[in-house]
């Protein structure tokens, strides 16, 4: 028998060694990659999960953002309305008042007005007509007003929000 053949037992011993460290070594590459796929796992779970909620919690604060803005834009439209409604009552009030000029009951509302502000300025108040018909009445440093449109509006503003309920739902 030659040297090589009494060699082939040790040969098999140690390519069988060495295919059972080469299983073993597989095995433990195996283990581990299944422990780093796991692990990278289970971070990429943690960084999707927290990614998700901030996401939430992004879309929480620009829907009520964008719920804010729509409730002040429609509360500015509201307000705009009822600006827009106050003027026109205004000016159909002022518009109505300045109507009474072309009445039978003018010539008595004015006498009765320039009364009034003789008594409360005094006798030697300067009174003139006012252009959309009342007057007006003066002395040295007071001045009033007693126009149809001054009276008009002055009884607008003691209704105050009252006349609100005219376009209240």
């Amino acid at each position: 028998m030659g040297a090589d053949t009494a060699l082939d037992p040790v040969r098999a011993q140690l390519l069988r060694a060495a295919r059972t460290e080469a299983d073993t070594l597989l095995a433990a590459a195996d283990d581990e990659a299944s422990a780093v796929l796991a692990d990278a796992e289970a971070q990429a779970a943690t960084i999707l999960a927290e990614a998700r909620r901030l996401g939430e919690d992004d879309a929480a604060t620009a829907r009520d953002a964008a719920r804010t803005r729509a409730r002040r834009d429609a509360r500015a439209r509201e307000l705009a309305a009822h600006r827009e409604c106050w003027e026109e009552l205004g000016r159909r009030v002022v518009s109505g008042v300045e109507d009474l000029r072309g009445t039978d009951s003018y010539p008595l509302l004015r006498a009765r007005l320039t009364a009034y502000v003789r008594d409360a300025l005094g006798p030697d108040a300067r009174i003139t007509q006012a252009p959309g018909g009342g007057v007006v009445g003066e002395t040295g440093d007071r001045r009033l007003d007693c126009s149809l449109n001054a009276l008009a509006r002055r009884a607008l503003e003691r209704i105050g929000t009252e006349a609100e309920e005219l376009w209240a739902p």
